[in-house]
């Protein structure tokens, strides 16, 4: 007998986090994190969504585009 999971391609999953995050930096003062997800692989979060990253998504952070936007003039 066998037994199939559904198991995330953590490599697609990676890119369209990545592609995700750089597409969402342009428009933010805030960091995008690229965070390893058990679930769904990769996943792109804004630094602006949690102030200070929590310590259970720091700690997964694999990838940080920096925002595109400045505040000084």
């Amino acid at each position: 007998m066998s037994y199939y999971s559904a198991i995330p391609n953590t490599q697609q999953s990676y890119f369209e986090a990545v592609e995700r995050a750089e597409r969402r930096s342009l428009h933010s003062f805030f960091d995008q994190h690229v965070i390893e997800d058990d679930n769904q692989g990769y996943i792109a979060v804004d630094e602006g969504d949690y102030n200070a990253l929590p310590w259970e998504l720091a700690s997964r952070v694999v990838h940080t585009i920096h925002g595109g936007l400045l505040d000084e003039y």
